[in-house]
């Protein structure tokens, strides 16, 4: 195995030694793996790019990540799913409230019951209504300068709120600032207030969200939550979740004062700005593991608070992929490793800050540096098993026309539009060739009950397997079908032998 890095940073570069793998000499592209920045992907996937992948090479980008990982694209791909399902979710409690669900619940026998109404009208809202609320994982957020009409008129709304501005393709806190009045956003308006200047050069957008005013503190102090989230897989969805993550904790105790809105050192949590500040502790970097978080909410909150947020941030990740599934380029060469940043309330309810597509491998500490070493190692061990030659580590994964063989040519063409191509369609967040039911069976594809246990690989474990489900889909609906069939040979006798028969085999 040989391997290529942009980044030289020991994190990366000890895990592949351990494995007895060799860097490639500059200039040689026999690389088997590439950990490439985004910058670099981009002309890998180029059209014009001369660069043709084998069967046994692997980056760890997809060719549009960008669509979940650029701020503006994020929030639009999210609003986008959530009124697909809203749509879905509308005509399918129709259908159910309607009593013309086909075959869900009820079951069997036209007599007397109303069995073939399917459940209680109440049960049927309550279910719809639960699934839209499992959506609601970002405050409410808008790009600048195009959606700056749409700002001003939910501002005006609540015109007392604080909002928080950061720069799409930034990262580490680079650019983000409060505001809490409408004159300090509006240099950011289409053409700039008469006088004053745009200050947006270029091509830059903004990102404008609501402040999570009330953010959940320990010892008085916000933080913010890094999950790492491993992606191998977009058609079909397979994705892991590491059990290994941190806290990143503010310097300063958390303030609502309005002449404290500047104090970056209270309201972001980024490493980057924190480890300025005069309280920055160097021996444990700002961070607690996330299990010491767990531990202490279950302390303080007590265990079943604790468990469902853990249960919602999994929601939350799930809706968040399968959000950008339809537009991002499924090429089997690639995966992707994330950095999820989940800010929870007081409330105990997660929100969706940013996905990095590049989180940071820098070690502040000595524990930070074991964390990040064991991510590394066992997102590598999911990517390419050592019991495997690396080119059968993808032969379920379905890969976009184009960039089947060679990967980087059709990537590129489908990357400019901006849409996936090649895939069926898998409206709503249902699983791509699953059956489309009017029913509630088909909203229930975008529960997240439906991930496929706690299977561990190191310290990650699945999240969500897509072809998993579909198969246990399938297997669901040959049960009613195989039940009948037993029902007809049990009846098929006569009289008391018949009712005998029955009750057996219901008990």
């Amino acid at each position: 195995m040989k391997w290529k890095s942009d980044f030289d940073k020991f994190v990366l570069i000890s895990s592949f030694e351990k494995r007895g793998w060799i860097p490639t000499r500059e200039g040689e592209e026999d690389w088997n793996l590439y950990w490439a920045n985004v910058h670099n992907i981009k002309g890998l996937f180029a059209t014009d790019s001369n660069m043709r992948l084998s069967d046994n090479q692997f980056v760890n980008h997809f060719p549009n990540h960008y669509e979940i990982t650029r701020k503006d694209l994020m929030v639009k791909n999210i609003k986008r799913y959530r009124k697909e399902l809203e749509k879905e979710a509308v005509a399918c409690g129709m259908s159910l409230v309607n009593g013309s669900s086909g075959g869900y619940g009820g079951g069997g026998g036209g007599g007397g019951g109303g069995g073939g109404t399917g459940m209680a009208t109440a049960d049927k809202a309550s279910a719809v209504e639960g699934l839209l609320d499992g959506l609601d994982f970002i405050p409410p957020s808008y790009a600048l300068p195009a959606d700056y009409s749409l700002f001003v008129e939910e501002f005006r709304k609540q015109p007392n709120n604080t909002w928080i501005m950061k720069p799409s393709g930034k990262a580490q806190g680079v650019g983000i600032f409060l505001i809490n009045r409408l004159s300090q956003v509006k240099r950011w308006a289409p053409g700039g207030v008469r006088g004053v200047q745009c200050s947006i050069p270029g091509k830059d957008v903004y990102v404008i969200s609501k402040y999570i005013t009330n953010p959940l503190l320990v010892g008085g102090k916000k933080f913010d939550l890094r999950i790492y989230v491993l992606v191998t897989s977009y058609r079909p969805l397979k994705a892991y979740i590491s059990k290994q993550g941190f806290g990143r904790f503010c310097n300063v105790k958390y303030s609502t004062e309005l002449d404290e809105l500047d104090n970056q050192f209270i309201h972001l949590t980024n490493v980057a700005i924190q480890k300025h500040g005069e309280e920055y502790n160097g021996k444990h970097g700002n961070k607690w593991p996330l299990e010491n978080i767990r531990l202490f909410l279950t302390a303080t909150r007590g265990h079943v608070a604790t468990d469902k947020l853990f249960k919602d941030i999994k929601t939350l990740i799930i809706h968040s992929l399968k959000a950008c599934q339809n537009v991002i380029i499924n090429d089997r060469h690639c995966f992707e490793l994330y950095g999820y940043d989940i800010i929870v309330d007081s409330n105990l309810k997660p929100w969706l800050i940013e996905v990095n597509a590049s989180p940071s491998l820098s070690a502040t500490t000595p524990a930070d540096l074991a964390l990040k070493c064991q991510v590394i190692s066992d997102a590598l061990a999911i990517v390419i098993p050592t019991h495997q030659p690396p080119d059968r580590r993808r032969q379920g994964c379905r890969t976009e026309p184009g960039t089947a063989a060679g990967g980087g040519g059709g990537g590129a063409a489908g990357a400019a539009s901006g849409k996936a191509v090649g895939h069926p369609k898998s409206q709503g967040g249902a699983p791509a060739g699953a059956p489309a039911d009017a029913d509630l069976g088909a909203l229930r594809h975008t529960s997240l009950g439906y991930h496929s246990g706690n299977q561990g690989y190191g310290c990650f474990q699945v999240l969500y397997d897509e072809a998993k489900i579909q198969e246990l889909e399938r297997a669901r609906k040959e049960i009613p079908e195989l039940d009948h069939q037993r029902r007809s040979k049990r009846h098929s006798g006569g009289g008391i032998r018949r009712t005998f028969r029955s009750r057996e085999w219901a008990f």
